[in-house]
Formats: structure tokens, sequence, C-alpha cells
């Protein structure tokens, strides 16, 4: 009997829906999030005075609560308390999906335990958009985003990605960028082509195809300004020594590389590592080919 009512509570929940804000231009919010948030009585918000903003802009009058990262494991289980008296909510971060990098992935954890629907009110994504307009590869990835605030847990992570082929998808704030510009390059070498996006749709948007070094050494002189998304090549093919490695093979590998996002300069030197063949001697070969 017990087992039957605890059903027929969880069918009467409301649906708790993620819904998408936009990461800087107010035109890329969806009609039907606009709709929805202003039809469901209560919208849980990473900060309210951020989603008033956006709300008033769409003249939404919906209520709003506080939902975030310090307060979520008390707020939590009142939302679902919510959900299970058959209200709907939407849950919103300051920007983009919510359940990325912020608190939204918390509730969404402890509606899915508690049998309460969970849907999706899809839109922008800084990562998605980022990796888009990269230039890099993206059939496959891995997204990182913020690194830990520790060196050490910051090491671990860096060590664990540090050999992954796909291409790797990092967060980071103006005021940090430098130092993880620095830990990457040491982590990765400065040959390591990177995209840095900042300000995506904003009026100052900027996405620069370069590598760590050359980052590192724009801005080593210039402030950094914005929120940045990090999009960086994955490691290149292995270089163990093969028995009989030609020249041509060597330039073939390198050709490759070119192809992940590497320039030739670096696709030429990563390629004639565990060769016989110095890099100069794999570049001339790959020029040869290329022409």
């Amino acid at each position: 009997m017990k087992q039957q009512e605890d059903e027929k509570r969880t069918d009467a929940a409301g649906t708790l829906y993620l819904c998408a804000t936009p990461i800087g231009n107010l035109e890329d919010m969806t009609y039907r999030a606009v709709r929805m948030l202003g039809e469901v009585e209560l919208i849980a918000a990473e900060d309210t005075r951020h989603t008033r903003q956006l709300l008033t802009h769409f003249d939404i009058h919906t209520k709003l609560t506080s939902y975030h990262e310090h307060n979520k494991f008390t707020k939590g289980p009142e939302l679902i308390e919510w959900l299970m008296q058959g209200h709907d909510l939407i849950c919103v971060s300051d920007a983009g999906l919510p359940g990325i990098c912020d608190p939204g992935s918390h509730l969404a954890m402890l509606a899915i335990e508690a049998g309460i629907r969970v849907s999706p009110l899809p839109g922008c994504n800084a990562g998605l958009s980022a990796l888009i307009c990269s230039g890099l590869d993206t059939t496959r990835f891995t997204f990182v985003g913020f690194l830990p605030k520790t060196a050490k847990k910051q090491k671990e992570v860096l060590e664990e990605v540090k050999g992954h082929r796909e291409t790797l998808i990092f967060y980071e704030a103006p005021h940090k960028l430098r130092g993880t510009l620095d830990d990457l390059a040491a982590a990765f070498g400065t040959d390591r082509p990177v995209s840095l996006c900042r300000e995506l749709t904003k009026l100052h948007e900027e996405i620069w195809k370069t590598t760590l070094g050359e980052a590192q050494a724009h801005y080593a002189a210039n402030e950094p300004r914005g929120e940045y998304v990090l999009v960086m090549a994955g490691a290149p093919a292995s270089t163990e020594p093969e028995a009989e490695m030609t020249l041509e093979q060597a330039a073939q590998r390198a050709l490759e590389l070119t192809g992940q996002g590497f320039g030739p300069t670096a696709a030429a030197k990563a390629a004639a590592q565990g060769t016989p063949y110095s890099k100069s001697e794999v570049y001339k070969a790959l020029l040869t080919i290329q022409q």
C-alpha cells in the first residue's frame, strides 16, 4: 500500500525545468523559455538580482527564490518538496545552461532520486558555442570547465587529461587567465594549439586561434578582459619509434597533426620525436607534400 501511495505522489509531482539563459546577447533567449518563465509559479535562480533584470526585460513577473552553491543543501530539499506538491519549477543559472559548473546539477539529481520529471529548456552554452567557432576538432571533446582552486588538485586534473586525444574545453575568469595559461603551457607545452574565446555573443566578442606560448606572451603585455572559454587541441598521436620509419611517413604524420589544429612547425616537431629525423627535415618534407 505504501509503495502505491508513493507512486501516486510521484505521478502528481510537478516538473523541474532546467532553463538556459543568454550568455551575453538577450536576443538569444528562446520563445519557449520566455513563455515558460512567465507560466510557472516559481523560478529558482543562482542570483535573483541578475535574473530579475532578465525577467524585467521580457516583462515577466514570476516569483524568484535564491538557489546557489552556498545554500543548495538546505534549499534543495525545500524545492523538491515544492515539486512533490504538484508545482512546476524552473531552475536558471546566471548565464547558459544550469547544471554546467553550477548547483543546478545537484537539484536535478535530487529530483530524479525523488522520481520527479526533469526536462530541459535548451539554449545557450558558452563551451559549445566556443567549440564550434574554435577551428579545432569538434568530433570528440572533453569539457573540463574551471580548474580546481588548489594547486594539488589542479595538477591532478591536468595530469589526468594530459594524454587525451580529444579537444579540451576550459572556463576561466579574466583575473586568473595568466596563471592558467602558465599552468597549461607547463603541462601541455607551449606549441599546443588553443582558441581563446572571450565575451561570446557580446559587443566585444573575440575568438583568437593561437598557441599556448603565444597566448602567454600576449597576455603578459595585455590585460585580460571578459570571461574566457579556452578550447585546446588534444594530445598529438603517439610518436613511439617505428621500425624503418621513412622521412615521408614522418611528414605524413606531421600533415595529420596540422589537420588537428597544429601549426606546421609544431606538427613537424611532434612528428620528428622518436624518429631519426630532425624537426627541420620533417618540416621540409611536409612543405613538399603540401605543395
